[in-house]
């Protein structure tokens, strides 16, 4: 069974940035849409951004379009997710998902994480001053 780590997270200031990674064990990354979600505490998960497989498909949430960028290195097995301009709303548990179709080019970031095949355990992204 794939493995996901996420990594990256932390305690930055409003206007600051952070940089997650998303890196899978196991199985090789290459062949898998990756989604990006974030929970904050009292609130639902929510979408943040997906790639697809061959990275030729991306999608974002309306409230991190143009400030956050996803990427990938499927040689290195991980996905990137680098946040900049953050606001305090950005403020969750983040955590990737992963599932496999190394045939579409496109993803939505309303697709629920559950529907994925796997699901890392998330890291911590908090934005105050």
């Amino acid at each position: 069974q794939m493995q996901l780590a996420e990594s990256g997270g932390g305690l930055v200031q409003p206007g600051g940035s952070l940089r997650l990674s998303c890196t899978a064990s196991v199985y090789r990354l290459g062949p898998h849409t990756i989604g990006w979600f974030r929970q904050a505490p009292g609130k639902e998960r929510e979408g943040v951004s997906c790639i697809t497989a061959r990275g030729d498909g991306t999608n974002y949430a309306d409230s991190v379009k143009g400030r956050f960028t996803i990427s990938r290195d499927n040689a290195k097995d991980t996905v990137y997710l680098q946040m900049n301009s953050l606001k305090p709303e950005d403020t969750g548990v983040y955590s990737c998902a992963a599932e496999w179709d190394p045939y579409t080019s496109f993803c939505s970031v309303d697709r629920d994480a559950g529907r994925y095949e796997f699901r890392g355990q998330g890291t911590q992204v908090t934005v105050s001053s």
